[in-house]
Parts: C-alpha cells; sequence; structure tokens
C-alpha cells in the first residue's frame, strides 16, 4: 500500500468517514450487485463435500465389482496347455488391477474435492496442481490388444 494511501485512510477514519480501501489492487465496490472480481461465483464446502462423497461412495460398488469378479474366476488359467485359459487369466488380471486403480484414484480424487471444500480459500492454482498429481498418478495406459503393430 502507498505511503499517501495509509494517509488518506488516517484522516477519514479521524473525520469519521466511511473507509475505503483497495486490496491487492481490487476496486472498491458497492454493496448492491455481484461483485465484477467474483462476477456473483460463490462456493460452499456443502457442495464440494457432496462431490467428494459421490466420487468416494464408487468405491464400494468397484469393491462388489471387484469380489464377483474374482468369485468367477477362480482357478483360471492354470489349465496346463490351455491357451485359452491363460488369455482369460492374463485378462482378469489386467481388469482387476485397473478396477483397483480406479477404486484408488475415487479414493484420491474424494480426498482433494473434500479438501477444497475445507479450504475454501486455496487457490485455483493449488487445485490445479492437486488435479494435475492425480492425472499423472492415474494416466490411463495405452491399450494392449486390438492394435496392429509395424503394419
Amino acid at each position: 500500500m502507498a505511503w499517501d494511501e495509509w494517509e488518506q485512510i488516517k484522516a477519514d477514519v479521524n473525520s469519521g468517514q466511511p473507509v475505503a480501501m483497495r486490496l491487492n489492487h481490487v476496486p472498491v465496490e458497492p454493496s448492491a450487485g455481484p461483485s465484477a472480481v467474483t462476477g456473483g461465483l460463490q462456493s460452499s464446502k456443502k457442495a464440494w463435500t457432496a462431490a467428494g462423497e459421490g466420487v468416494g461412495s464408487l468405491r464400494p460398488t468397484v469393491g462388489t465389482a471387484l469380489t464377483k469378479l474374482e468369485q468367477g474366476h477362480t482357478k483360471v488359467g492354470a489349465i496346463a496347455g490351455c491357451l485359452s485359459a491363460a488369455a482369460a487369466k492374463e485378462v482378469y488380471d489386467s481388469w482387476k488391477k485397473y478396477a483397483e486403480g480406479v477404486s484408488e484414484r475415487c479414493g484420491s480424487l474424494q480426498h482433494v474435492l473434500e479438501q477444497v471444500g475445507r479450504d475454501l480459500l486455496t487457490t485455483d492454482d493449488a487445485v490445479r496442481g492437486e488435479m494435475s498429481k492425480l492425472n499423472q498418478k492415474y494416466a490411463d495406459t495405452e491399450a494392449v490388444g486390438g492394435q496392429a503393430k509395424d503394419r
């Protein structure tokens, strides 16, 4: 804050005038209508928490699907010399790993969403950074099967 602005604030206080001050060069606005800075954007902890809970609620469903997948594939691949059984085992292992990753990703995203709700003062850059970390950690891999190689 410039020295002359500080002097003006002190003079306004001493004269009984309402004190108007700009923070971070944000213009002072009358209280009627939405702010030119925020454009009327509002955020609530409840909305962020609900979003986090919604994403987190997917985890038990994925867990149930994994359990059913495991129950339906007991002894798959155990038959020696059977190529289709070996292929089924490979597909099962791949999807099991993928589903476990989806569940973990849901938990991580739930944590970030709820954290944003708790800390509504978190900057956009901080939220982008957290989401970028999730995108890097859980980046999808290239498709394994059905792709023509060297053709």
